[in-house]
Order: C-alpha cells, then structure tokens, then sequence
C-alpha cells in the first residue's frame, strides 16, 4: 500500500485508541503513539483489582499509570513509536483548579470539554507539529466531514449511543482540518470485537466512567473538591420553595442542580435541588420537577463553527446525555461588556445546570457551543421569538 503520511494518535491505552491506531497502520500510515500523562493516581483498590484494564471485568480508570503501559504494549505489538509525554501541571492549572473552583462556586462543570479544547487537542497538534507530522488521530467517536466548499465540520458519530461530538464542539477550525476520527463511522460494539479478533493488548479491558482524576464512590467528587479548597468550603441553609430552612449542608459542592438523592433532608414529599446560591452558601429545593424546567438559558463563552453567525436555530444539548432541544440562539451582551448567547426552547426544558456546556446540532452537524451561565425562567428575559434562520 502507498505511504499514507505521518500521523500522531492519541494513545489513552484504552479500546477505542487502541483500534484507531491498527487501522491507520494498517492503512499505511507512518502512526507515532502519543500518551499524555496529565495525573498520578494514589495506590487505591480500584486500581488494583482489575478494574483498571487488566483484567475483563469492571469499570477502568481512564489515563491511569497502567493505561501508559497498554499504549506502550499496543504500539509494541503493531509495530510504531510510541511516546508519552508529561502534562500534569498543565492539567492540573487548567482542569483541576478550574473544577475545584466551579463547585465551590456553586456550578456543575463539565472538565471533559474543558480539557480536549484546552489541553489534550492542543498539545497534540504542538507535538505533531514537531514530530512531522500533518495529521492527528484519537479514538473519538465523531465525524469529520467536508461541505461542498471542502470545508472540514465536526459531526455526530454514526453510533447514537456513544457519540462524543459534545465533547468537542469547542475545536478550531485549523484543527478540525488536520483531526482524524478513525471510529467515527463504527459502533462500539464492532470496535471491541475488532480489537478481540486482532489480538490488542487489553481488548477485554471495562470502559472509562469515571473522570480520569477523581476517585470512584458516592462522595468522591466532595472529597477531591475538600481536599484543594483551601479553607474555602462554606456551610449553609437548606430552604424549601417557600424560603423556609429545613436543614444544614456542609458546602455547596456536595450538590447540583436537579439532584434529588442525598439532600439530607427529609420534606415528605420527593425533593430537587432547584438553585445553588454560592453568595450565601444556601441550597434551594422544590417539591415538583416542574421546579426544575426553564424555557431558556444565558450563555457565555460562544465558539461557533467556520462560516456560521446568529441567530439561528438548533437542536440545543444541555448535557451530554441530553437528548436536544429545538432552540433559538440569539446574540446577547453581558453585563461586562463580552459577547454571550441566549437560548430560547421550544419547549421546557429540565435541569439546565450552570457550568454545564451547551451544544448546537444541525442534523448530525456541530454548530458550536458555550457555557451554561443561569437558566432563564419564562419571566425572565430570553431570547425574541422572532425567527431565525439557517446557521451559514
């Protein structure tokens, strides 16, 4: 087969990475193996006991010290260069200590987001540039796609249930034109039999669930916010939706919008985090989900794909696992003076969660996105209704 070029693929040591790189190799691609090493994990039992990836069983610690050693196997066995490189203090600087803060802030973020546009995607591409190479690859289950002009768009990948086009909508422009997506077009379950037949290193090895640097268990996420708080944890009130306090919180990380397990309360009847004010440290609960429904959101921090502008209308993700909502987005100012976006639902819409990042779908294309600032109740000021038309 003809020399295909050289390319750099992103190597977390899991399935998916793992059969991203033996079919570019197999293409004829000159493949270069890159691990990031972005934290260090303490000796803990999860780690240990064939959760991690060595067995068959469980659920695996993404970018854990052992995953380093399936990257390593996998190139190994295929027949490429493999390298790993440190960046843990850029993790730390710019996904930990932002992750600490939004909880303490009372916001939910979403650090996935957060770390492919601003440390995993832009290291590669500066570490491909120094080895060479044109190209970088990651086992992303995503699609890039050209229009008719030849410009290069981010898509949903063909399997529903794994698609990971949310956690992406943020990538350059330049960097989508250099992106490759191997799996884009294939299910999870053909990966995992592909990786069988070829015999990969950890072929057998559970799926990552958990963020790759907390720990697993009901109060992890707590724990890991307590321990980097630097005293900066504030008790409070718990109130019902008439303002009444019905109970004590240790802080107010311990909770998120639309939580309904582990209040500490009891109200007689099933209760939501509906608000969490950080200025005060109170947590506020509503007895009815229709609490929790808003017809819009304020959003900040807009990246929006090549050649599109509002307003326009999109299928609107609020979460990951959220399905879409039809939605205008509209251009709106901050306070400060900054470029946001308003959304305005079709129809209302549960739990829009501050520090959440919202996503803009055309069909299966990636529109762009931002970051969930307040939701916006039917009287507050959401976007006109005016219409909106086509997003190019």
């Amino acid at each position: 087969m003809k020399h295909a070029g050289r390319i750099v693929v992103a190597m977390s040591g899991g399935v998916d990475s793992a059969v991203a790189a033996a079919r570019l190799h197999e293409a004829g691609h000159e493949v270069v193996g890159v691990t990031l090493h972005l934290w260090d994990y303490p000796d803990e039992a999860d780690v240990k006991d064939g959760t991690s990836g060595k067995g068959g069983g469980g659920h695996a610690r993404c970018c854990a010290p052992e995953d380093q050693y399936d990257a390593r196997r996998t190139a190994d066995a295929l027949g490429f260069a493999h390298y790993t490189f440190d960046r843990r203090a850029l993790f730390a600087e710019k996904i930990v200590a932002p992750f600490v803060d939004a909880y303490l802030a009372g916001e939910t973020p979403s650090p996935c987001t957060a770390c492919n546009r601003g440390v995993k995607l832009k290291e590669l591409f500066a570490i491909a540039t120094r080895l060479g190479a044109q190209h970088v690859a990651t086992g992303h289950y995503a699609r890039i796609v050209r229009d008719d002009r030849g410009t290069a768009f981010l898509a949903c990948g063909n399997d529903a249930s794994k698609d990971q086009s949310y956690f992406l909508y943020a990538t350059p422009q330049a960097e989508l034109e250099r992106l490759v997506f191997p799996l884009g077009e294939s299910t999870k379950g053909e990966v995992r039999a592909e990786a069988v037949s070829r015999g990969l290193p950890g072929a057998t090895k559970g799926e990552s669930q958990e963020l790759c640097f907390v720990g697993q268990g009901a109060h992890a996420y707590a724990a890991f916010v307590e321990e980097r708080a630097e005293g900066r944890v504030r008790p409070g009130a718990i109130v019902d939706g008439d303002g009444r306090v019905v109970g004590q919180h240790a802080g107010i990380h311990r909770f998120t919008v639309g939580q309904r397990k582990g209040l500490g309360v009891a109200l007689g009847t099933p209760a939501f985090v509906t608000q969490l004010d950080a200025e005060s440290a109170t947590v506020h609960l509503g007895t009815r989900e229709s609490a929790l429904e808003t017809m819009g959101a304020e959003l900040d921090d807009i990246v929006l794909a090549s050649g599109v502008t509002m307003p326009f209308e999109a299928r609107v993700r609020v979460r990951y696992r959220h399905e879409g909502t039809l939605a205008q987005v509209t251009a709106s100012t901050s306070r400060d003076g900054s470029a946001n976006a308003r959304l305005r639902f079709a129809e209302p819409v549960r739990a829009v969660t501050p520090g959440q990042v919202a996503v803009f779908y055309d069909g299966t294309r990636v529109l762009g996105g931002g970051r969930i600032v307040r939701a916006l109740s039917s009287k507050d000021d959401i976007a006109p209704a005016a219409v909106v038309a086509s997003a190019t």
